[in-house]
């Protein structure tokens, strides 16, 4: 379908919801294309391709609001779509928080050319895909003392979105991703030990190459071999650039305006206070070009913007769609995501945080004795209070040098103390959505030996 296409079907789900009953509603519909390649041995194992297109409908009768999806874009089914929708809102208890943005607060232009979400490259053929993935997996394979690659992966994604509403909101973009990755394994039997490397983009141009994957897989994974418990105590900690936006990322969720309004956060007494070093900053850029969490508009039609949400250390707002926004009597940040099966949900788009002047290998050669974590695994975060305990594997630094691997571990901590303690290097990349550079953290418990 043409983007004029899925336009119209936006209209027709919305003009039959209004003919089931609805007061208002809005529709999003998405078209998509994927192509994925995974080799091993040398030889193709899995390749699929699927194409498809997914309608969603929320309709709101009164302040209550119900929400249906569906693959089948007939016109039976769209009529179905909105009667059903209507009789589940009319069954939902009333939500005083719901509802569309106000027309004067829609996004009226944007430049879509200029935030460079496709590539108007040819999508590339399966076999173009598997020579990327065959090309990895030799890469790896090359590193003496990798014993096999587990998987090797070429990739390609394309999707068409359209969002439209009763309101007056009508628009859309396409979206396009090329990704290569790899997993090897060094040693053999119970020691065995698994690293990984990858890359996407929205430009094919971007890519890296799968040589480069390959080989810094082979050689994450040889950095493992004989991976030790560490001691137990309290260390430095450096988080490696590949993880460190985790830390990053909790505070975000912490900062989401329904964790917030439902009084499940952390931060939820913080506003207005430190919560970073006060010589860094945390910046939103929902604009910034060539980049996966780049959007105009938000799912509710309103325009994204730059903001910052930590300021000078400082917490300077919460994350906020339009009914996390009216629970807490505040405007929405235009920051509300959205899928076909399910209404508005705050969520953040891209992020960056201020850089050191150190670099890693400074940092590591100032920490003294810590852990480096090169990945974690599991999950123990208290959301109320910030109690962070997490499965963790890395490298030792013993007199600011690194010694040997670590698996087998333990790190915890306080997350408010951790963030304010926090010292960045400048090893971030700067394409992803997160961008955040490794950092240390100068003391935290670790539970080894």
């Amino acid at each position: 379908m043409t983007p004029s296409d899925l336009s119209s079907l936006s209209q027709r789900l919305i003009e039959a919801a209004r003919a089931a009953g609805a007061d208002a509603a809005d529709a999003m519909a998405v078209q998509g294309t994927s192509v994925s390649v995974d080799v091993r041995a040398g030889a193709l194992e899995h390749a699929e391709r699927s194409e498809g297109i997914d309608v969603g409908l929320r309709v709101f009768v009164g302040q209550k609001q119900a929400n249906v999806s569906s693959s089948d874009t007939s016109e039976r089914t769209i009529a179905e779509m909105a009667t059903r929708a209507v009789a589940m809102a009319n069954e939902a208890p009333d939500d005083p928080y719901a509802g569309l943005a106000d027309p004067a607060d829609l996004i009226t232009e944007w430049d879509i050319d200029a935030l460079e979400l496709s590539d108007d490259t040819l999508e590339p053929t399966a076999e173009a895909l598997q020579d990327d993935a065959l090309a990895a997996e030799a890469a790896a394979l090359g590193i003496d003392g990798v014993s096999q690659v587990q998987q090797s992966t070429g990739a390609y994604g394309a999707r068409q979105i359209w969002l439209a509403a009763s309101n007056g909101f009508s628009g859309g973009y396409r979206r396009t991703d090329r990704a290569i990755s790899c997993v090897a394994i060094s040693g053999s039997d119970s020691g065995m030990e698994r690293d990984y490397s990858g890359d996407s983009r929205i430009f094919q141009s971007d890519l890296r190459t799968p040589e480069d994957i390959g080989r810094e897989a082979g050689e994450r994974a040889i950095a493992r071999v004989g991976a030790r418990k560490p001691p137990t105590g309290t260390y430095p900690v450096l988080f490696d650039e590949r993880i460190a936006a985790s830390l990053i990322g909790h505070l975000l969720a912490a900062a989401n305006g329904s964790a917030i309004a439902r009084g499940s956060s952390w931060l939820r007494d913080r506003l207005g206070e430190q919560v970073l070093p006060e010589t860094l900053n945390l910046i939103e850029d929902p604009r910034r070009p060539r980049t996966n969490g780049t959007r105009p508009f938000d799912a509710e039609g309103l325009p994204t913007r730059r903001r910052a949400i930590v300021e000078n250390g400082v917490l300077t707002g919460w994350t906020l769609d339009l009914s996390s926004g009216r629970k807490l009597g505040m405007a929405s940040t235009a920051n509300a995501a959205r899928g076909t099966s399910a209404p508005p949900s705050p969520s953040n788009w891209n992020v960056a945080l201020d850089q050191g002047t150190a670099s890693r290998a400074d940092l590591i050669r100032d920490m003294g004795t810590g852990l480096l974590v090169t990945s974690m695994i599991g999950s123990t975060i208290n959301p109320n209070t910030g109690d962070y305990s997490r499965g963790a594997a890395g490298l030792w630094i013993e007199n600011g040098e690194i010694t040997h691997p670590v698996n087998e571990c333990t790190i915890a901590g306080s997350l408010p103390e951790m963030l304010r303690g926090i010292v960045p290097a400048n090893d971030a990349r700067m394409h992803l959505s997160r961008v955040v550079p490794s950092l240390l953290v100068p003391g935290m418990i670790l539970a080894g030996n």
